[in-house]
């Protein structure tokens, strides 16, 4: 699984165990729901920390909660 990969399913899994749809996860955070969106695209290789941080302060929860799970504790290096 890539960073990105597990990125997004971090989100999905508070977003559903939140009942949080896009366009109110976009609200919540303060960004765009065409951004949201975006970040779901498999075209849009990279998520930038700054995205992830804005994600986390609408979900109220630190990177450090964000961060804190299994999915990123079996995330192997990419080398590309």
């Amino acid at each position: 699984m890539s960073v990105k990969e597990a990125v997004l399913k971090r989100i999905n899994e508070i977003c559903n165990e939140r009942g949080i749809a896009v366009n109110r996860l976009a609200n919540l955070s303060g960004i765009t729901p065409s951004t949201v969106y975006s970040v779901f695209d498999i075209e849009r290789k990279d998520i930038g920390i700054v995205l992830i941080k804005k994600i986390c302060d609408g979900l109220e929860i630190t990177l450090q909660d964000f961060f804190t799970s299994e999915i990123f504790d079996r995330l192997e290096q990419e080398l590309i």
